[in-house]
């Protein structure tokens, strides 16, 4: 796989490696070789028990009972750690989790000297505009779909989850085309399942890349990589080896 021009993605850093989105993670990306550390930033919770997307603490943490953690880094440790020289080179997609912290994200970027190599991804489509007005120089990814879970694995949503699968792997291709197109974004992060050539070909077209999330399987890693996806994330960097 080394021979082939596929970004190697840590999830959280090297979540099977280390707990995510800590500096243990992001070292043990960094020695596995990836070329891109994905990390999740949240808004701590307010006094009312609600996110507080204007004050609060940015956390990395990929929900709130993540955030529990004794550990959790700030979005300003995280960066400064991720800025140091060791990490010239490695690109950082940041996800964000819900609308309304983006642009306190983008100044904190900017502060450590990071927005040259870092994709800002997300969900929500109202989140990516934002940024776009906001920050030119960021490059955006649309994630899909927005589910907490895999229906897929559950008894009594398999068989609705399959369809609905079914269904977004056949709109998919064109709706990712007219996003790219009318640049609300540069990349698509998309869930294995939703992943097939004419998704792979369509982004190609208009394009852009395609980073496939969360693949924890080599030989799955294979058959992205033969299928001509831009980048390829996982718990486990050490897959691509």
């Amino acid at each position: 796989m080394s021979a082939v021009t596929v970004k190697r993605v840590g999830h959280k850093g090297a979540d099977l490696l280390a707990p995510g989105n800590t500096r243990a993670s992001f070292d043990a990306a960094l020695e596995a070789g990836v070329d891109m550390i994905e990390f999740d930033v949240l808004p701590d919770l307010g006094p009312d028990g609600k996110p507080d997307t204007a004050r609060g603490r940015l956390l990395l943490a990929h929900d709130y009972e993540d955030a529990k953690r004794a550990d959790v880094l700030g979005l300003g440790d995280g960066l400064a750690h991720l800025a140091d020289s060791r990490f010239d080179g490695i690109e950082l997609d940041v996800d964000l989790k819900i609308p309304g912290y983006e642009l306190r994200v983008v100044d904190a970027l900017r502060a450590h000297d990071l927005v040259e190599r870092t994709l800002i991804s997300t969900t929500y489509p109202e989140s990516l505009a934002r940024i776009r007005a906001y920050e030119p120089r960021l490059r955006l990814g649309w994630s899909v779909p927005r589910a907490k879970r895999d229906y897929t694995a559950s008894v009594i949503y398999k068989l609705p989850a399959y369809a609905a699968v079914l269904a977004m792997q056949q709109a998919l291709p064109r709706r990712a085309a007219q996003a790219l197109v009318a640049r609300r974004c540069d990349a698509l992060m998309v869930h294995w399942r939703l992943v097939t050539p004419r998704l792979v070909a369509a982004v190609d077209g208009a394009g852009g890349e395609l980073y496939v999330w969360t693949v924890d399987d080599a030989a799955q890693i294979r058959r992205l990589v033969a299928m001509g996806v831009s980048g390829v994330i996982t718990n486990d960097p050490r897959l691509f080896r």
